[in-house]
């Protein structure tokens, strides 16, 4: 593992980035930190996490991804990776919430963001993001975020996580080479948190309504049985899931 280590950095995303962009780097290298002050989340968010208790990484990913119509195949990959990394782990109760949020006992643990370019050769580059809460204990005011300690009521090495997670991602995308995508897309809607139960959604517009949860799109939508029977598709930014 091509591993650089920081105590301290604003966003190790960004940090991997501008170093990708300065030379050129092997697959799968690296970046993690004991803490960043303006770690990134989904839609803009922020990450805020305890110096030294959680982990905070980023890896360049090349060659995975060769069409910007399929991207969302690495959010697959990745997710499982985690996934398959913590089943490891023996943590129980493990879910992706829609995209890629990884929950235990049905509360977050950890938080995805992929990050992606187009070079000028045409090939796609990508920068993702992974933050675990390991030994943090404290959520102040985020009742639905909890952490690896939290839930098994122990301490973990961060470290060993980290090869974990980093040998598995390496580990399926040496495997999507032998397997069709459908193989990781099956395991990723296995996991995927309150499929085919009734659940109530919010829309952009703040209104509530009732669906069930079907499957994801090959895109990355969220695909909805609602009332009337029929299915519709939402991104992102058009739905959040109340629970």
């Amino acid at each position: 593992m091509n591993l650089i280590k920081l105590d301290a950095i604003h966003s190790t995303n960004d940090y991997l980035k501008e170093l990708s962009q300065q030379k050129n780097l092997e697959n799968f290298t690296v970046v993690t930190a004991k803490s960043q002050t303006h770690g990134k989340g989904q839609m803009g968010a922020v990450w805020d996490t305890e110096n030294d208790k959680n982990l905070i990484l980023s890896i360049l990913i090349k060659d995975v991804v060769y069409n910007i119509n399929t991207i969302f195949n690495l959010n697959v990959i990745i997710s499982v990776s985690v996934i398959n990394a913590l089943n490891s782990l023996k943590i129980s109760n493990l879910n992706i919430k829609w995209p890629n949020d990884i929950l235990a006992e049905n509360k977050k643990i950890a938080g995805i963001l992929i990050e992606n370019s187009i070079k000028e050769n045409g090939t796609i580059e990508s920068i993702v993001g992974i933050g675990l809460n390991v030994n943090q204990t404290n959520f102040q005011n985020l009742p639905k975020a909890s952490s690896l300690k939290n839930t098994m009521h122990q301490d973990f090495e961060i470290d060993t996580i980290l090869e974990n997670i980093v040998f598995k991602i390496e580990q399926n995308v040496e495997k999507l080479k032998n397997n069709n995508i459908e193989f990781f897309w099956n395991e990723y809607e296995s996991y995927l948190f309150r499929k085919g139960k009734p659940t109530v959604f919010e829309n952009a517009n703040q209104e509530r309504f009732m669906g069930i949860i079907s499957g994801v799109s090959s895109n990355g939508q969220l695909e909805i049985l609602l009332g009337d029977d029929t299915t519709k598709q939402f991104g992102l930014k058009e739905i959040t899931m109340i629970y």
